[in-house]
């Protein structure tokens, strides 16, 4: 495949419909990446973030920065995947894979994903907005594949909410709009948010959890995943390039003290803040814990009857990144 072809096959979404439809294109990218590519740019602050710059097919534009040590080659990906299947197979048989396998589902995970928003860094500046919108949509989409192919029920859709009064009648319905709703036995086990980034998204997650559990007097586990929190930033000097972070560890802690924790906060790309500071480490994961343990423990507390809460089923095509 050529630029122009993995960028339409990229932005239409009808073609990500199962794991193995990442897993395809995700070989197809890096295969192209391995020659045809203008320029792969480093990162003048983390050394270990590159940028890959396309060539005229490509307007010459440069993509998101890439995690060297996440984001596999053509070569290395060919094994990893097949690692990754196994993986996944064990998870659904109701075992735990050998630790050593974790880093390969990170990793996985990060370069299915990366693979389609650097391709679709290819689009025309004008449409940066369809490539972000799109991104948002098949990482939302790729997080609950995996899951239901783990043989979880996952959903994304809308809730409508019964509000009722202190004696118990109905007041009202709330509308709520999820990108994962995991349920178990006839309950709703787990409400979840899938972004790309946590910029400009995070108080929403913390808020979600704390209206609707007041509003139906539950205490229903909310978990956010997320890829990165890292953007490409403009340098002093010309044509070089660094990286700057997006999460904001001030309003995560405020909201995690001061309202409400959440159940579980994970990232392909952890920053290294996440994992040095006494509070935010104990609260965000990378995702291989998600999948290996915390997945398992939430679907087996006690959720919420799904006849209380009215699930309309949608595809989760109006996500961003």
């Amino acid at each position: 495949m050529n630029l122009s072809d993995l960028i339409n096959h990229a932005t239409d979404k009808g073609r990500f419909h199962t794991v193995e439809h990442y897993i395809d294109f995700c070989a197809r990218y890096l295969e192209y990446v391995d020659t045809g590519l203008q320029a792969c740019i480093i990162s003048q602050n983390e050394s270990h973030y590159q940028f890959f710059q396309y060539k005229q097919e490509g307007s010459f534009n440069i993509t998101r920065p890439l995690n060297s040590r996440l984001m596999y080659d053509a070569e290395g990906f060919t094994q990893a995947a097949q690692q990754f299947r196994i993986t996944l197979e064990t998870l659904r048989d109701g075992q735990r894979p050998s630790g050593d396998l974790r880093e390969n589902l990170i990793r996985t995970i990060y370069t299915l994903q990366q693979s389609v928003g650097a391709a679709l860094d290819g689009l025309a500046a004008g449409k940066s907005n369809q490539a972000r919108k799109v991104n948002g949509d098949l990482f939302e989409r790729l997080i609950r594949l995996l899951i239901v192919s783990l043989n979880v029920d996952c959903v994304s859709g809308t809730m409508q909410i019964p509000v009722r009064d202190v004696d118990g009648a109905e007041l009202f319905k709330s509308s709520y709009q999820h990108d994962l709703l995991l349920s178990k036995y006839d309950e709703l086990k787990i409400i979840g948010s899938v972004k790309t980034s946590s910029k400009d998204r995070i108080d929403k997650v913390f808020m979600d959890k704390f209206l609707y559990n007041r509003l139906t007097d539950t205490a229903l586990p909310h978990i956010a995943i997320f890829l990165n929190d890292v953007q490409r930033k403009k340098t002093k000097r010309e044509n070089e390039y660094g990286v700057s972070a997006t999460f904001l560890p001030g309003h995560f802690k405020a909201y995690t003290v001061k309202l409400n924790p959440l159940d579980g906060v994970y990232y392909c790309d952890i920053r290294p803040n996440m994992v040095e500071d006494a509070l935010l480490s104990q609260h965000i994961k990378t995702i291989d814990h998600f999948f290996y343990s915390d997945l398992w423990e939430l679907l087996d507390r006690k959720g919420q009857a799904l006849e209380e809460v009215a699930i309309k089923e949608e595809d989760g095509d109006d996500g961003d990144e």
